[in-house]
C-alpha cells in the first residue's frame, strides 16, 4: 500500500475500474462509452465520402474532435462555441487523439474517405485525453471493420496495430498509476504516454511542476505507464472479439 494512502485506496500501480460499452449511440457508424473510474468519454465515428484537398488521390483522413461538455465538471465549463474559438488545450488534445489514431492505420487502404472521431467527455475526473485515445480505437476498428462488410473498403489490413494511452505521476513522493483529478491537480510530475500494441510511442509527454525529475524517475514512470498499457490493450482485445472482429 502507499504511504500516503490515494482518494479511492487505491494501490500505487493499481488502474481505476476501466468499461467501454460499444454501440452507445445508434446513429454513428460505431460508438463507444468509455470509463476509466468517474471519467466517462463517449468516442463516436463519423464517415464522409471525401477527403481534405491534402489527400486527394493519396487515399483516405482520419481525424478526431474534442469537446467537454458544459456539466462534466463541477462547475459548469462554458461551451468553446459560445466563445467562437477553441482553446489551446482542446486544439492540443484534438490534434493528439487524431495523430495517434492515424499513427496506426494504413490510409491508403481506407479509400478516399473521412473517419471523424468525435470524444465528448461527459463527465471528467482526470484522464480525458487518455479514455479518449483508448476508447477510440476501439470504436475505429468497429468502423473499418463495418466498411468491410459493406464491401466499401478492400481486403487490405487498413488497422495495423492497437493504442492507448495512460497517465502516470509522481503524488507526495511516489509513482502512482491512472491519475484521477485530485492527483493530477497535484502531482509533483505528470506523464501522458500514447503507445502501440508493439510497443512503441506515439507521445510520452511529462512535466514537472516545480522540482525537476532524474532519469530513474522517468524509467520508473515508464515501466509503470506500461503495466497500465498491458491492461488496457487487454481489454480492448476482449471487447472486440465480443462483437465479433477479434477471434
Amino acid at each position: 500500500m502507499p504511504k500516503n494512502p490515494r482518494p479511492d485506496g487505491r494501490a500505487n500501480d493499481e488502474m481505476r475500474h476501466v468499461r467501454i460499452t460499444t454501440d452507445f449511440q445508434q446513429f454513428p457508424a460505431a460508438s463507444v462509452l468509455i470509463e476509466f473510474g468517474q471519467t466517462r468519454v463517449i468516442c463516436a465515428v463519423s464517415v464522409e465520402e471525401e477527403v481534405p484537398p491534402h489527400r486527394v488521390g493519396k487515399g483516405g483522413w482520419i481525424t478526431a474532435e474534442y469537446s467537454m461538455l458544459p456539466s462534466s465538471t463541477p462547475g459548469r465549463n462554458r461551451r468553446e462555441a459560445a466563445a467562437g474559438k477553441l482553446s489551446g488545450r482542446t486544439q492540443e488534445i484534438q490534434r493528439l487523439i487524431g495523430r495517434s489514431l492515424r499513427g496506426i492505420a494504413d490510409l491508403s487502404a481506407l479509400g478516399e474517405r473521412t473517419l471523424t472521431i468525435d470524444c465528448d467527455v461527459i463527465q471528467a475526473d482526470g484522464g480525458t485525453r487518455t479514455a479518449a485515445i483508448t476508447g477510440g480505437y476501439v470504436a475505429l476498428a468497429i468502423a473499418v471493420n463495418k466498411l468491410k462488410q459493406q464491401h466499401l473498403i478492400g481486403s487490405k489490413r487498413v488497422i495495423k496495430d492497437a493504442i492507448a494511452a495512460i497517465s502516470v505521476g509522481m503524488v507526495d513522493g511516489e509513482p502512482r498509476l491512472d491519475l484521477a483529478y485530485l492527483e493530477d491537480s497535484r502531482a509533483e510530475v505528470d506523464f501522458n504516454i500514447v503507445q502501440t500494441g508493439d510497443g512503441n510511442y506515439v507521445e510520452v509527454q511529462g512535466t514537472a511542476e516545480g522540482k525537476p525529475f532524474s532519469r530513474a524517475t522517468l524509467d520508473q514512470l515508464l515501466a509503470l505507464g506500461n503495466k497500465g498499457l498491458a491492461e488496457l490493450f487487454a481489454l480492448q482485445r476482449e471487447t472486440l472479439r465480443q462483437v465479433g472482429i477479434i477471434q
